[in-house]
């Protein structure tokens, strides 16, 4: 068991999500408030005050400070208590942790770890997100499993084969073989699965009016431990792009995933779907939104089942995982996230939560 990798960037909302309100979540096991100030800065504090312990949540906002709903201690954006009850001084020690956050493309992401290594610059891209031109849909799923199972789940995408048929799967995914390229300076694992004259399943022959056969492509690309993005190429079969990489017969489709650890065994599923077509067309919105629905609702049905048979089997001996070649990036992603947690518990970054 090792602690949640600290020193990375996790997606901590929809920006949509925090507001003058206070709002409660679990972020690798540290409870955090968040709230925007009067000028609309989003300001991560720890969930607790240093009283009692009391959730800072459930108080109140006076001007850009939080007052505590139980003995009205208060705080300041940077966590330093300003008042405290029945005196004029305030103890030298009275304030909770303050994370760094980053708001960019309609996402809040908050650095868990040391603050002083919260480097800006390493916030991964998720650009598409408020690109006009691109349409986006998207949402939060709760998923009550270890964030594990989700990485997992993402980086073999031949289970769309069979959970998602009807939906994004057909026989070519999990028929195609995969190449797999890890870099391990950069922390990026790729894995990509080019099909060509595939079936064209119901989420793209619906949405972009092709029909069988297609050209479809999918191109991983995982940034442990939070940032996913599928870049998925359609085009009717044989089109390919220009010499010059100009792609106008085929439609494009970045799915982003931000894979967020509540606790040990829960995670927030952060999903968006952009399009390059239609772009504007609420009923094409529409439409994938409520497929787009239902594949990651698949998704947690069958991770919340495996979440519960694994925590059974984990109280057993001799239990065996097999892993085949079509497990290669998620193997990849294991092995990373094990390093890059054993690298932060050495330098002597932990939490009370483990994966």
């Amino acid at each position: 068991m090792s602690v949640f990798p600290q020193n990375q960037w996790y997606v901590a909302a929809w920006s949509r999500e925090v507001g003058r309100d206070l709002f409660a979540r679990t972020i690798c096991g540290e409870p955090i408030v968040f709230y925007r100030t009067l000028d609309g800065q989003v300001v991560a504090l720890a969930d607790r005050c240093v009283h009692r312990r009391y959730p800072l949540s459930l108080g109140s906002l006076r001007g850009d400070d939080v007052e505590c709903g139980y003995h009205g201690f208060t705080y300041d954006c940077s966590g330093v208590c300003l008042r405290v009850p029945g005196q004029e001084r305030v103890p030298r020690t009275a304030r909770v942790k303050s994370y760094p956050v980053v708001e960019q493309a309609n996402w809040v992401w908050i650095w868990i770890g040391d603050p002083a290594g919260a480097d800006l610059t390493a916030v991964p891209d998720n650009h598409w997100l408020d690109d006009p031109r691109w349409t986006v849909i998207g949402d939060m799923a709760p998923l009550p499993a270890r964030y594990q199972l989700l990485v997992d789940n993402l980086m073999d995408l031949s289970h769309e084969t069979y959970l998602h048929a009807g939906f994004i799967g057909t026989p070519e995914v999990a028929a195609t073989p995969i190449v797999t390229k890890v870099d391990e300076d950069d922390r990026v694992i790729r894995v990509s699965r080019h099909m060509n004259g595939a079936e064209c399943p119901p989420f793209y022959a619906k949405s972009t009016g092709f029909s069988s056969p297609i050209d479809r492509w999918q191109d991983i690309e995982y940034r442990p431990v939070c940032s996913y993005v599928l870049h998925s190429r359609i085009a009717p079969a044989g089109v390919l792009p220009a010499d010059n990489g100009e792609d106008t017969g085929a439609v494009h489709v970045k799915i982003l995933y931000g894979i967020t650890p509540e606790t040990e065994n829960s995670t927030f599923d952060f999903w968006a779907v952009a399009r390059d077509f239609a772009v504007g067309d609420e009923e094409v919105s529409e439409f994938l939104e409520r497929m787009n629905r239902e594949v990651v609702q698949q998704d947690v049905d069958a991770l919340t089942l495996l979440e519960r048979v694994i925590a059974e089997e984990e109280r057993k001996e001799g239990v065996q995982e097999l892993s085949i070649a079509i497990d290669a990036g998620a193997m990849a992603a294991r092995k990373m996230i094990r390093r890059m947690s054993t690298t932060d518990h050495a330098a002597g970054v932990t939490s009370d939560a483990t994966v």
